[in-house]
């Protein structure tokens, strides 16, 4: 069971359990970018010409990600939540 079933189940509002998620799925999400991230930085530095070219590549295919696993995401539900305004959450 989720952390967001967990707090619907625990009586908190839709929109405040929408919000622990988010909170919660943060640090994972930034540990798995930014260690990815580090490996393009080692790619950078150790590689030479096209290997250089991939990781700056590489590099800011992991920020655009990141931009879009967390704050382009939680927009969209937002907007999806004040448009409908749910009452519960389908778990």
């Amino acid at each position: 069971m989720s952390a967001c079933a967990k707090k619907v189940r625990a009586g908190r509002s839709a929109l405040s359990a929408l919000n622990a998620g988010f909170d919660r799925a943060l640090a994972t999400i930034l540990d798995s970018n930014l260690t990815t991230f580090i490996a393009a930085a080692v790619l950078f530095y150790v590689g030479t010409g096209p290997v250089r070219g991939f990781a700056v590549t590489f590099g800011i295919g992991i920020l655009t990600t990141l931009f879009t696993a967390f704050t382009f995401t939680r927009l969209l539900v937002a907007l999806w939540y004040h448009w409908w305004r749910p009452k519960t959450l389908q778990i």
